[in-house]
């Protein structure tokens, strides 16, 4: 069996389409945008750790949003110029599933706006 037969096998045909191709879900459809309990965040694709709720805050965009990763430092970062737009897509250095983009418009103290869409994360809830 291929990785991406195993890909499918484990992710829904929406999870599938935009952590293994580069999709995004429709603003304000994911199901994290009103998350605000305690806990982490979590590729859906492999389980490793990328941002908590410290970091999370509303833009108004449409998708969860955060303003650094955890200090796991499991988000990459890769030039996209898709779509006619200059980006920075930012992905899981794990198993390179795509999370989304980070602007550099984002509150203090970085600056930066992760924009993440819901269906390439997991929540855990702190206990």
């Amino acid at each position: 069996m291929s990785d991406d037969d195993q890909w499918r096998d484990k992710l829904s045909a929406e999870e599938y389409r935009v952590t293994r191709e580069a999709g995004t879900e429709r603003p304000f459809s994911g199901s994290l945008l009103y998350e605000s309990r305690t806990g982490t965040y979590q590729c859906k694709c492999c389980g490793a750790t990328l941002f908590d709720d410290s970091t999370k805050f509303d833009a108004g965009c449409g998708w969860p949003s955060f303003f650094a990763q955890t200090e796991d430092d499991n988000v990459g970062y890769r030039f996209d110029e898709s779509h006619g737009m200059r980006r920075t897509e930012i992905y899981c250095k794990h198993c390179d599933a795509h999370l989304g983009h980070v602007f550099e418009d984002g509150p203090a103290p970085t600056g930066q706006r992760y924009c993440v869409n819901s269906v390439s994360l997991t929540f855990t809830p702190q206990e």
